[in-house]
């Protein structure tokens, strides 16, 4: 059963971190029994901390120790480096996509999709040369929301995959109901079309280019035909290219797990991570509620009327 914490925060990012929990319906503790000194709350709110660092798990409890989320978080003991270890295989991706969707607005219009490349090591790109051996990588596909420009799934492989059969997997589970999707010429799929339709969506990517000795003028598909013709703002896909230059450029340098489902479980709370940035950065407008004041003033004049 989940135990409700009280908004009492320090700063604006506390603030989100108790929210979040709040609203994940995870547990204070997931034991009955046994061992309770750090709460999923604590524990949820270090991992996010920890990744926001960008710094190895030794440094980052080093640098906690010198801050002030001891006493925020409300910490009895500090967590030791395996322990923080630990919490980081706890939380496998059903729980990280569930919490991440705390943090999606309730209604979506349009969103777009797209694929890019991530570093799975840090290691010498010279050396790499040298040796004559590819660097590991890892292709994320992110399904976003183009109006609030947060990430609204995505999906983490470690072989090259074609976008529209990781794209099949991205919209089975979301509801995709009068959404519209954005793409490029790589989920030109009339399976997919039909996939987003029957989930009560519509698909827009750009139709690929015909064999001019081709004796068909349009290609198959219904839907694919429909797509001939893009509307105005088809060019709105392009935002997921920025969130994927931020993404690398404030938080990901490369994913430091080595195996496949710790590079995964790493990289779902870089998304959480990057929603909450947006929250930071685009707070709610109930939130911002300005007073207006209005004065009204009163001047009373004596007129002389020159009576006796």
């Amino acid at each position: 059963m989940q135990q409700t914490l009280y908004n009492q925060h320090n700063n604006r990012l506390q603030k989100e971190l108790i929210n979040l929990y709040n609203n994940s319906g995870v547990p204070l503790h997931f034991n009955k029994t046994g061992n309770k000194e750090f709460t999923n709350y604590q524990r949820i709110s270090i991992i996010i901390l920890f990744q926001r660092s960008k710094k190895s798990l030794r440094d980052f409890i080093n640098e906690l120790l010198e801050s002030k989320w001891i006493s925020w978080l409300g910490l009895k003991k500090i967590p030791k480096k395996s322990t923080l270890h630990d919490w980081l295989k706890m939380f496998n991706m059903k729980i990280i996509r569930k919490i991440g969707k705390v943090l999606l607005p309730n209604k979506i219009n349009l969103s777009a999709i797209d694929g890019t490349g991530f570093d799975s090591w840090q290691r010498s790109r010279h050396y790499e040369k040298r040796i004559n051996e590819q660097m590991p990588y890892a292709k994320v596909d992110l399904f976003i929301d183009v109006e609030r420009r947060k990430i609204i799934d995505h999906n983490l492989t470690m072989q090259r995959e074609h976008d529209s059969k990781v794209a099949k997997k991205i919209f089975r589970r979301n509801k995709l109901k009068e959404i519209i999707v954005l793409g490029d010429g790589g989920y030109d799929s009339e399976p997919l079309h039909e996939l987003v339709r029957d989930k009560g969506g519509k698909l827009y990517a750009p139709v690929r280019k015909r064999d001019k000795r081709s004796i068909r003028k349009r290609p198959k598909g219904r839907y694919r035909r429909e797509c001939v013709e893009l509307p105005e703002f088809m060019g709105q896909r392009s935002i997921v290219e920025s969130i994927n230059y931020s993404l690398k450029k404030k938080q990901i340098i490369a994913l430091t797990s080595k195996k496949k489902f710790m590079k995964q479980r790493e990289f779902g709370w870089h998304v959480v991570l990057y929603n909450i940035r947006m929250n930071l950065k685009n707070p709610d407008s109930s939130v911002q509620k300005s007073l207006n004041f209005f004065i009204l003033k009163i001047e009373i004049y004596a007129i002389p009327d020159n009576a006796r």
